[in-house]
């Protein structure tokens, strides 16, 4: 399923780096498997720890309930609910003692460029938790039936046939949880291209800079520009769209290492740990080692997803 790239010791809360490693006779870049199997597979307390995944996770529960936190959200899953987990994104497992479900793990590039596009797989700002309507949940149990029974196919046609069909039936899933399950039962707008420009320079440059200029300066646009447009696609403007992506990296990183401050500013380029404190201060109220000791204590804000 995947493989730990570091290991966290005890008394370390470092992020575990989770890079994909497919099973032995299985078809690289996809695993499905029960809930039952992951429970026999992992250790509780490994899964508790926290991880950062290279890979997506995709999971519904067919049976119980699941408390699972992705970066610092604590998502209260139940039957027909669908759980997205995105490359990069913190995630700490909850008590699966009690649940029953259908876990798909995928690399990025393992579906076709124009439905990951379609499905903006990539978008590490989309929602964590669907609660999908009845007629979108009985679409997207069938798809994933199909998507299971075809993983659990193999041999029975030509492995590029396999392949092929794996990835047409992981496409069909994703779309219709990227388009068929929106917020408010309505399928959200295409977020214009500046925005998604904007976006994945963020993701690439944010410890570079947090200026919204030099963003507009790379990518030939105006601040401007980049501000109106990410207000419309993001609800916020575009220096907000920066500040919170570094603070939630700051965040990873106090809740989930040891690090000092100082460490950490460097980290996210910050000159010193005393303009790095009073960044996060004037952001979140908190000092970062108040935030540390605080997220430490508890297990994150739950949320109960969209319709």
């Amino acid at each position: 399923m995947a493989k730990n790239r570091h290991n966290a010791s005890p008394g370390n809360v470092e992020i575990a780096e989770i890079s994909f490693t497919a099973p032995a006779g299985t078809p690289a870049g996809i695993e499905v498997l029960p809930l039952a199997d992951l429970r026999s597979r992992a250790p509780a307390e490994r899964l508790a720890n926290p991880q950062r995944p290279d890979f997506h996770h995709l999971l519904t529960l067919t049976g119980g309930s699941l408390r699972h936190t992705v970066d610092f959200t604590a998502y209260a899953l139940e039957p027909g609910s669908w759980l997205w987990v995105r490359p990069g994104q913190v995630q700490q497992w909850g008590d699966l003692t009690h649940a029953e479900g259908t876990l798909i793990l995928f690399q990025q590039d393992f579906i076709d460029a124009a439905s990951a596009r379609t499905a903006r797989i990539d978008d590490p700002h989309a929602p964590v938790l669907r609660r999908p309507l009845p007629d979108d949940a009985t679409a997207l149990l069938q798809a994933a039936d199909h998507l299971t029974a075809e993983f659990h196919a193999l041999g029975q046609l030509p492995l590029e046939i396999h392949m092929a069909a794996l990835r047409h039936l992981l496409s069909v899933l994703v779309l219709r949880l990227a388009h068929l399950t929106a917020p408010a039962g309505s399928p959200a707008p295409d977020p214009h291209h500046t925005y998604l420009r904007f976006r994945d320079a963020v993701e690439k440059d944010f410890t570079s800079t947090r200026q919204v200029e030099d963003y507009a300066r790379a990518l030939g646009y105006s601040a401007r520009t980049l501000s109106r447009a990410t207000l419309a696609a993001a609800g916020l403007g575009a220096k907000e769209f920066i500040d919170r992506r570094v603070i939630l990296e700051a965040k990873r990183l106090l809740a989930h290492s040891d690090q000092t401050a100082t460490r950490i500013a460097g980290r996210l380029g910050f000159p010193s740990a005393t303009h790095f404190s009073k960044y996060f201060h004037q952001r979140t109220g908190q000092t970062p080692i108040a935030f540390r000791d605080t997220v430490r204590g508890h297990s994150g804000t739950t949320h109960d997803g969209a319709v």
